[in-house]
């Protein structure tokens, strides 16, 4: 699955991860979604990696290469809501693990070099992202999906998984030109509306929004379940929205790297 990534150990912060590498040109950080990293995820940060960058993907959870199964998703999640890396409830605070993923991006960009790297997070890494601007290197920050918090109740449906601090810097920031791009499907229960809208109103036309229509009886025929934009449920197929959203990805990517 991973044929062409280069696999080794990094230690930052005294905690030491496994990361595979793939690819030349800026850096790109890619975050894989709940359960881990499937064949599905692989797909993309090759798709990235082969469209000219060197994608960076730690593994943080779940089994290498397993399949997605119903089973597999809700033992990954629980084992997340237990986790003190990850605080799946916290409407005004980032996981602490973004600390570490700030340091391996402030990492690959000391390497890499030139104007700074990129960073797509998935589900519930999906707003890690925005955590991770707090990295003057983080140019082209890309949330799919961005699940957390969980939505339970109306605060945490439109909150953003970051502190007060780390939102007055990311506003700064998009205004500066490090604007946001937010993918989601519109019927997506885990990655409610209410969290576009928040975004669309603290940074204004710092944040671009695609969404999706998953709605029943849209043109596509797209599940009303659909949840995973350019992994699980990308359908790469030329005029595909999804695979249009993996294009504009890329751009993004192109455009400010």
């Amino acid at each position: 699955m991973l044929d062409g990534f280069a696999t080794r150990e990094v230690t930052l912060q005294g905690v030491t991860r496994t990361v595979h590498r793939r690819g030349n040109g800026p850096g790109v950080l890619v975050m894989h979604e709940i359960p881990g990293i499937t064949p599905e995820v692989a797909r993309f940060a090759r798709t990235v990696a082969d469209a000219g960058f060197t994608v960076e993907m730690p593994e943080l959870f779940g089994v290498l290469s397993k399949p997605i199964s119903g089973g597999y998703v809700a033992s990954q999640m629980l084992r997340a809501c237990i986790s003190r890396e990850f605080h799946v409830l916290a409407a005004h605070g980032a996981s602490p693990i973004t600390d570490w993923l700030r340091a391996l991006a402030r990492a690959l960009h000391e390497e890499i070099g030139g104007k700074g790297i990129g960073a797509i997070g998935m589900c519930l890494t999906g707003n890690f992202a925005l955590a991770l601007m707090m990295e003057p290197a983080l140019m082209a920050p890309v949330l799919s999906q961005p699940s957390l918090p969980f939505g339970f109740g109306k605060e945490r449906r439109a909150a953003l998984h970051v502190t007060p601090e780390q939102l007055a810097c990311l506003k700064k920031r998009a205004a500066e030109g490090a604007g946001v791009l937010g993918l989601r499907f519109t019927h997506d229960p885990l990655c409610p509306p209410e969290r576009f809208e928040t975004l669309r109103r603290e940074l204004g036309d710092g944040f671009e929004g695609i969404e999706i229509d998953s709605g029943p009886g849209n043109a596509h025929g797209i599940s009303r379940m659909a949840h995973s934009v350019v992994a699980a449920d990308l359908v790469d197929e030329t005029g595909h929205p999804t695979r249009e959203a993996v294009d504009r990805v890329l751009g993004l990517f192109t455009e400010r790297l």
